[in-house]
């Protein structure tokens, strides 16, 4: 017997937006878009949400002198079908604090995404979308392998240029080369 052909539907970011209003998503559920589909989210451990919290300590200076919007855990939108939301993101500074609308790949001068347990899925799912989607940089803070991967040159295949950063090395974001970091601080 033949299986049956199943197609998904995939949601916009515009029916998405609509599923939350209607209150059949709540804004406290843990949810984003990724590839028109609604994906429950991670729970956040004590040791990811430290380290979200070291990293905006980190980049503070930079939001104080009102180089950059930091963004945590917000939407990110990335085309028809995606909106997902980093844990960390540098905005371009926008008088509106991006009130009237979430930013898109063209505000962002770096995405961070944390990852406790979800190293996997970041690197195989979201930054392949953020490769796609045209996001110049991304840092993937695996603290299960106690290191920061770095991501630039996207492509519609991956990012051309990947690298790890240990204990012991430095790291700056590119559109900030005056901000070296120590990747000891960073993963604590």
């Amino acid at each position: 017997m033949a299986q049956p052909h199943v197609v998904r539907r995939k949601f916009t970011v515009e029916e998405y937006h609509l599923l939350a209003r209607a209150g059949i998503l709540r804004e406290d559920d843990r949810v984003e878009l990724i590839d028109g589909e609604v994906v429950e989210m991670s729970p956040v451990g004590s040791r990811h949400a430290g380290t979200v919290k070291r990293l905006l300590d980190r980049f503070l200076p930079l939001q104080v002198a009102r180089r950059v919007v930091l963004s945590v855990q917000d939407p990110v939108r990335l085309g028809e079908f995606a909106e997902p939301q980093p844990d960390l993101a540098l905005l371009r500074p926008r008088a509106d604090f991006y009130a009237t609308a979430h930013p898109t790949p063209e505000d962002v001068l770096l995405l961070v995404e944390v990852a406790e347990t979800s190293a996997d899925y970041d690197r195989q799912v979201k930054l392949p979308l953020y490769a796609r989607g045209s996001i110049a940089e991304v840092w993937l803070v695996d603290l299960e392998h106690d290191r920061i991967e770095v991501y630039q040159d996207p492509s519609p295949d991956g990012y051309r240029d990947a690298r790890a950063v240990n204990r012991g090395q430095l790291l700056s974001p590119s559109a900030f080369p005056d901000l070296p970091l120590s990747a000891d601080e960073l993963l604590g």
